[in-house]
């Protein structure tokens, strides 16, 4: 399968490589100091799943030199999805599947706008990985799933040919029937975890541990399967207290990407997250007090102050 990764940092890098070590062709779309060291010294995986190490990496600075591909994994930051989609449209209305695996409950809304609907396929990814330092992505933790499908519903020849060529990888991938759903269910998670660890600087471990902070996150998350469900979702009404279970299982040391990001002074991803809950609530006309709290608290530092890889 012929396979172009846009965003090459801990999420593309990885899937990218794990797919490119078993034979798919596969072009990596990356920047700066990186971009540089994997063309010079190649791209090495740091996991508990298994170290690799990838020789004579296919890297690029422009999507407009990828070639004819049969699928594009998308892993930018969100506030680079429209200028991706843009250039992607050549590709796209040439029959190239383009799946996102960003955060977010509106990142494909945005590509159908530049791109044709039914290239868009569904998808989410569960993985703790970031760039280790140039050329070098380090997998935190066991976890590394894909789960993507058609917004119809259906199985496609092409789903089953993503799922084929990651299940060969060792990625643990399967279809979804309902695709949209389980965004969302992510996102519930996702919103709870940025929004306080983030807004309280603190780890998910402390943060379930004082009553206070845990109510906090358990009202955040409600507050998004509140929208969800006022959006026409799923969901059940107590799967904030299901997330909430699910937190304490994580390991207390946890925090969330845009935890780490404040930490830099990187741009943080607020506006697609707890700023998107707010959004959404307003046009629903849904309450969502402390995730308007979470926006404001941490509008000061959207646009970072530091310099990304």
């Amino acid at each position: 399968m012929r396979i172009a990764v846009v965003g090459t940092g801990g999420v593309g890098g990885y899937f990218g490589a794990r797919l490119a070590a078993r034979g798919n062709p596969v072009t990596f779309v990356a920047r700066g100091q990186h971009l540089e060291a994997i063309q010079r010294n190649g791209l090495t995986i740091q996991s508990s799943r298994g170290d690799l190490h990838l020789d004579n990496v296919h890297a690029v600075d422009s999507i407009r030199k990828v070639e004819a591909v049969d699928l594009i994994l998308i892993a930018v930051k969100l506030w680079d999805t429209e200028e991706v989609a843009s250039a992607l449209t050549p590709l796209a209305e040439g029959g190239t599947a383009i799946l996102s695996l960003q955060n977010g409950v509106e990142k494909d809304d945005v590509l159908r706008r530049f791109l044709p609907t039914e290239s868009v396929v569904g998808g989410v990814c569960y993985i703790s990985a970031s760039i280790a330092r140039p050329g070098v992505i380090g997998h935190h933790g066991a976890i590394q799933r894909i789960a993507f499908g058609e917004y119809s519903g259906r199985e496609s020849a092409r789903t089953q040919m993503i799922l084929e060529a990651c299940r060969q990888a060792a990625i643990d991938a399967d279809i979804s029937l309902d695709i949209q759903r389980l965004i969302w269910e992510k996102f519930v998670f996702l919103v709870g975890l940025s929004g306080t660890t983030a807004s309280m600087r603190q780890t998910i471990g402390t943060i379930r541990q004082n009553p206070r902070t845990r109510a906090f996150l358990l009202d955040l998350m409600q507050e998004v399967v509140n929208v969800g469900r006022a959006e026409g979702l799923n969901l059940p009404e107590n799967y904030a207290a299901d997330r909430l279970d699910f937190c304490d299982s994580l390991p207390a040391s946890m925090t969330s990407s845009m935890h780490a990001d404040l930490e830099r002074g990187n741009r943080l991803e607020l506006p697609w997250l707890s700023g998107a809950v707010v959004r959404l609530a307003k046009e629903r006309q849904v309450s969502t007090p402390l995730n308007r709290a979470v926006s404001d608290i941490l509008e000061p530092f959207i646009l970072g102050f530091g310099q990304e890889i």
